[in-house]
């Protein structure tokens, strides 16, 4: 797997870069994609002044999610606290994540 989280809750420099450049690239909103072989629907949320980013992502047709927050911090980096899993699955994720080139159809 890849990276995973030091003792004070934030991500190596190494890892960092990759994944916050990856989930800057996921637009606000929601959309679907493919993870693991598998169709994913998957909602980003950034707070107005940039310092949170949420995502919930859910298997579509199947059970599985992946859902944290990433919270960029005053001149020492960012945190990820990723909800109820290991944050070596969440950067999995958005590293991996192929976006559906087609628009996906807004949710009821």
């Amino acid at each position: 797997m890849l990276g995973t989280m030091t003792a004070d809750g934030k991500i190596p420099p190494p890892v960092s870069a990759r994944f916050e450049d990856a989930l800057a690239k996921l637009p606000d909103g929601y959309l679907e994609g493919y993870f693991g072989g598998r169709r994913w629907g998957v909602t980003v949320k950034r707070s107005e002044d940039g310092k949170r980013t949420w995502l919930y992502g859910e298997e579509l047709g199947g059970t599985d999610i992946v859902s944290f927050n990433l919270y960029r911090l005053a001149g020492s980096g960012s945190m990820l606290k990723p909800c109820e899993m290991p944050s070596a699955k969440v950067i999995e994720f958005v590293l991996s994540l192929e976006p559906s080139v087609e628009k996906a159809a807004p949710r009821p």
